[in-house]
């Protein structure tokens, strides 16, 4: 009877260790570099000691492919929050493609780009993230698809939510050096026109 309240804490202790490394890997990633980044970086910005980030992903490529799948739960909670705060039932298309362009910015962003520019160049972490991206990319159409109402079955659907998703990625890596969201915010207007007329 003593024995599983005294587990439940350790449980928190372990879950919140284990946020502060992601937390942190997102951070350091985005701020220094998939170089940069070593597991002692990491563990030094989250507070914990190298031993308990290895304790909890034994290698390198196992905390940062962690880390992708976080900074996707990250990236979907945003987009859900943003949607709730809009009064009224969904969203016109121009508030959806400004979501989506939104995704795109940013420290997850920046993250995220640190992580798949190291992937190209390292065979183990490319084989742990190619995986894990084709299922983020399929989860994130999915969710588009849906904030849309999107028929996929009728002609260039599919190809129209894809084309926003990939515009969305090309005017993030265009924002990363300066400060583009004056022109971003005029090719959203300009592609939620297009999606209307492709969406019927």
């Amino acid at each position: 009877m003593t024995g599983a309240p005294a587990r439940q804490p350790q449980q928190d202790r372990s879950r919140a260790t284990r946020g502060r490394l992601l937390e942190a890997a997102i951070t350091c990633l985005a701020e220094l570099g998939y170089q940069a980044s070593t597991v002692a970086v990491v563990a030094e910005r989250a507070g914990v000691s190298r031993g308990a980030a290895q304790h909890h992903f034994p290698t390198r490529e196992a905390l940062f492919t962690a880390a992708l799948e976080h900074m996707t739960a990250v990236r979907a909670a945003e987009m859900t929050r943003q949607f709730a705060a809009l009064p009224g039932g969904r969203p016109d298309t121009a508030a959806i493609v400004d979501a989506v362009f939104s995704l795109f910015t940013g420290i997850v962003f920046r993250a995220a780009l640190a992580l798949w520019l190291a992937a190209a160049g390292e065979p183990a972490l490319r084989e742990q993230i190619i995986g894990l991206e084709a299922r983020i990319g399929r989860e994130t159409h999915r969710a588009v698809v849906a904030m849309l109402g999107a028929d996929e079955s009728a002609a260039g659907v599919r190809e129209t939510v894809q084309a926003t998703l990939d515009l969305a990625r090309g005017l993030g890596l265009a924002n990363l050096l300066t400060d583009d969201s004056r022109r971003r915010a005029q090719i959203a207007r300009q592609w939620a026109r297009i999606l209307d007329t492709t969406l019927g």
